[in-house]
């Protein structure tokens, strides 16, 4: 879109107060459109720089004014944004892919190798596309006469707020949340929601559901093959609860047989876990249906959900009653509260026997690194040797170490941090992709800025009080939702029964996957030693996904580079497909 002032964007995203912003800015602009496109011009043209303050949505967006470049990315990383600079020019994309043509050639980034075995997302601005970054959250760039210039413009700061009471916090959270759900619900078609089961998007979809303007349909996956992996009746609890009709996707191996290739295809890169290829099978569902769909993305990271923060607490309540300092000062956790929420873990024992073999009792940055890492049982795969893994481990410290945004008051902030500034946005790149392949738009209300902004001011004694999961969430909007909801322990994200497949219907298929020359020759892996964790993976495990999601990403687009780099000489030339 081309503007008064004649500067031209190009965008990607929703800015949801573009109505406020229309109003405030129609005494100096003559809207010649009714979109969030032309607000973000005219918001621009009369703030420069600081209208990204004042936007609150998903975005992505590039503005060009005749001499300068302007590109920047929502707070979150909600919407991609990755570049290429060669010979002094700059190009951008929303996709990894559409920038391939333009590389010298196509070769995987070493470091950011290292960092996705590590915690399958890389946690800076490298791709695993060695020339591709990405401009991270809550960043800008410039690009002028050749010179990019790169800077912060929003970051999430753990001022705790001591002068307040737990109830102030509670209707705080509770306005703020109400308010983020009816702006995510503007919309010219009708929205739905995704509703796993679990508490966050259960209460996304409930709240949403109270408005006119939501569409009261919810979207469910489910594997009913085997035991363990089927939670629709939560979710079908909490639609019944809002009086929302539910769908379910009941998805197969022979689902994933088909589709697998197309989710990497889509994803550009693996990243995070093996939630992506089911998020992909009701995402086409939910296209089916409706344009527009709510999600519970966030609530883990600003509240507290999952359970290696227990883990981790259970560790360090065993030091402070073996030290016999745990009365000593506000402890978010003692030996005592933990006990009763222990439970939680049952499914846990083998990330409890891994990450307890490591050590005990050493520093906490170095006790998360070893909870998170998933490199560590890769002893055969993988040439570590040519990685730089101390390089991943010093670029971890300096994040969940700044003191900048923590200040150290719990071990549980710098835990949520690290995961809200490297995780997250891992997690949105899933939820963006996977629904934006099926052209369905997901939107994340707990995402807002105003959210994010309280949360990080309320102490983790209100949060996380005794170890308990969301524990805060769940006091002030417990009422809101299903009891059986509020009450269980036993979620699981969205988990995919690999274990049982690639040992079954699915083991020729991965064999085949494998076996093949090039396969057998990749550069830092070893494809027997690969081979051999079919057959004896844990249940939940990422590490087959991993390592599978990987070599469908080196024939995906390695094996393919000629194809790739052709479309940089002929416009014409077929693009490739998964």
């Amino acid at each position: 879109m081309i503007g008064q002032s004649g500067n031209v964007i190009s965008y990607n995203g929703e800015i949801y107060n573009y109505l406020e912003l229309r109003t405030e800015l129609s005494s100096g602009w003559t809207f010649r459109s009714h979109s969030d496109t032309e607000t973000i011009l005219a918001a621009y043209d009369a703030f420069g720089v600081d209208c990204l303050s004042r936007l609150r949505g998903m975005f992505a967006f590039a503005i060009w004014d005749g001499h300068r470049l302007f590109a920047a990315r929502d707070r979150f990383g909600i919407k991609p944004f990755y570049y290429v600079i060669s010979n002094g020019v700059l190009r951008f994309a929303s996709e990894m892919k559409a920038l391939l043509p333009f590389l010298p050639e196509i070769t995987t980034d070493a470091d950011a190798l290292a960092e996705y075995l590590t915690f399958q997302h890389t946690i800076g601005d490298k791709t695993l596309f060695r020339g591709v970054r990405q401009l991270m959250p809550g960043h800008y760039l410039t690009f002028e006469n050749g010179v990019l210039e790169i800077k912060r413009y929003w970051d999430v700061s753990y001022e705790l707020d001591e002068n307040h009471t737990e109830r102030w916090f509670a209707q705080k959270l509770r306005e703020e949340l109400l308010d983020s759900v009816q702006l995510h619900l503007r919309s010219d078609v009708p929205v739905g929601a995704y509703v796993s089961g679990g508490f966050d998007s259960s209460l996304v979809a409930l709240l949403a559901s109270r408005e006119a303007s939501f569409a009261r349909i919810g979207f469910n996956g489910r594997f009913t093959d085997h035991m363990g992996y089927d939670e629709s009746e939560y979710a079908r609890a909490a639609c019944e609860m809002g009086g929302m009709k539910l769908h379910v996707a009941d998805i197969t191996s022979d689902d994933f047989r088909q589709s697998i290739a197309k989710v990497i295809y889509h994803l550009d890169a693996p990243v995070a876990g093996p939630g992506s290829f089911p998020q992909y099978a009701v995402s086409r569902l939910a296209s089916q249906h409706v344009k527009v769909v709510l999600g519970g993305q966030g609530g883990d990271e600003l509240f507290g959900g999952y359970a290696r923060y227990l883990v981790a607490y259970l560790e360090q309540s065993l030091k402070a009653a073996i030290d016999g300092t745990y009365r000593d000062g506000a402890f978010v956790v003692t030996p005592e509260s933990i006990i009763p929420n222990l439970s939680v873990l049952r499914e846990y024992k083998p990330l409890l026997s891994k990450f307890f073999a490591k050590g005990l009792f050493g520093p906490l940055d170095q006790r998360y690194l070893a909870l998170i890492d998933r490199s560590a049982d890769m002893t055969h795969e993988v040439d570590w040797q040519a990685l730089d893994m101390r390089g991943v481990a010093e670029r971890f410290g300096a994040i969940f170490n700044s003191e900048k945004n923590v200040r150290k008051e719990a071990y549980f902030d710098s835990m949520t941090h690290f995961d809200f500034k490297c995780l997250l946005p891992a997690l949105l790149q899933v939820e963006d992709r996977m629904s934006m392949a099926h052209g369905l738009e997901s939107r994340v209300p707990f995402l807002d800025a105003s959210i994010v902004e309280l949360s990080a001011t309320i102490p983790a004694l209100i949060k996380f009080k005794g170890g308990q999961l969301k524990r805060f969430l769940k006091e002030v909007f417990g009422p809101d939702l299903p009891r059986s909801i509020v009450e269980r322990r036993d979620k699981m994200g969205f988990p995919v029964p690999l274990n049982e497949w690639f040992s079954g219907p699915l083991k020729g298929f991965v064999g085949e996957i494998f076996d093949q020359q090039r396969s057998r020759q990749r550069d830092l892996f070893n494809s027997e030693a690969i081979l051999a964790n079919f057959d004896k993976a844990q249940p939940f495990s990422r590490k087959t996904w991993g390592l599978l999601s990987l070599e469908l990403w080196h024939q995906m687009f390695h094996d393919r580079a000629a194809a790739w780099r052709a479309l940089a000489i002929d416009s014409k030339a077929p693009i490739p497909s998964p």
